[in-house]
């Protein structure tokens, strides 16, 4: 038995009759806007983490979609907002890095609550983005067609832009212009990644994130944002099943009993909801063992920045 990473590992690959196109695209916009959801949806599985709770996004979190002969490499980044620590200042940064660094741009607005501060702040840094770059307006399910219209011509006066959308990325509404738009733009080129590869995260990330997610998801106090978690070890067993071993680190012994749970109780719910998506996303049997410990002021450790492709901040 060996510690392994069950990742795609074939060459990158495109249909070789067809002239192929590949290239990224950045998602940007504020928390909350929708961006991981937009994420997995293009992709047709799940890559990112989905929360109610702002700031789920930590790192830059790339999901692969395939329209007709192009390779539209998604980079979904953490949400843009007016950072306080030092976390959130390495994420806000890293938001920025995956907008320059991109083929084209697009910026998620939640149509629900418009133009926010945070919003007008994402304006004003896109005017300096010399990429394509689209507006999309997201949640219209929830949002009245004249007030997107107004909402429509707001985003308009503050910023150029080579099209707008109007989509819901969880019911799917608007998805396939956006795809064929982006399909559209990106340069020519051979793939860069197998055809079956859905993330160029490895799956013990995807795996340890999916299980971050639970947390958000079990515990609303302030505590998810003072956990991470680390994927230790992963055996494939003799029977086709795989043996996982996790780690959540907190920062005090009061956070650590809470992730437990009386008689742990929570622990054992965050375990079985992760162990479920994994298995899912895996299409085999997971066995999944997670450890809470805690790790005093992880947030200011250069390591865990990098273990979460972040820059540490000065």
């Amino acid at each position: 038995m060996t510690d392994k990473d069950p990742s795609p590992a074939a060459e990158p690959a495109g249909a070789p009759d067809e002239v192929t196109r590949c290239g990224f695209v950045a998602l940007i916009g504020a928390p909350n806007a929708g961006k991981s959801t937009l994420t997995n949806a293009l992709v047709g599985s799940k890559v990112s983490i989905v929360s109610h709770k702002v700031q789920t996004t930590r790192s830059l979190v790339r999901g692969i979609a395939l329209e007709g002969a192009t390779q539209i490499v998604l980079v979904d980044t953490p949400g843009i907002f007016a950072p306080k620590r030092r976390l959130e200042k390495a994420m806000v940064r890293s938001a920025w890095g995956g907008a320059g660094d991109a083929d084209a741009v697009v910026l998620l607005v939640d149509a629900r609550v418009g133009i926010t501060e945070d919003v007008e702040a994402i304006l004003r840094g896109l005017a300096d983005v010399r990429r394509p770059r689209a507006i999309v307006l997201n949640k219209i399910d929830l949002v009245k067609r004249e007030n997107l219209l107004a909402l429509a011509a707001e985003v308009a006066d503050k910023v150029s832009f080579d099209k707008l959308f109007m989509i819901s990325a969880l019911e799917g509404d608007g998805l396939k212009e956006l795809r064929g738009w982006l399909a559209g733009l990106l340069p020519l080129g051979p793939w860069l990644y197998p055809e079956d590869q859905i993330s160029d995260a490895p799956m013990r990330m995807l795996a340890a994130e999916i299980t971050r997610e639970k947390l958000f998801h079990r515990l609303h106090e302030e505590l998810p944002y003072r956990s991470t978690v680390e994927t230790d070890s992963w055996k494939e067993l003799p029977d086709g099943s795989a043996r996982i071993e996790q780690t959540i680190f907190v920062e005090r012994e009061s956070q650590r009993k809470i992730v437990l749970g009386k008689g742990g109780e929570t622990i054992k719910a965050i375990s079985t909801a992760a162990r479920k998506e994994i298995a899912e996303i895996l299409e085999q049997k997971v066995h999944l063992f997670l450890f809470v410990k805690v790790r005093e002021n992880w947030s200011d450790d250069p390591e865990r920045y990098r273990e979460m492709g972040l820059e540490f901040p000065d």
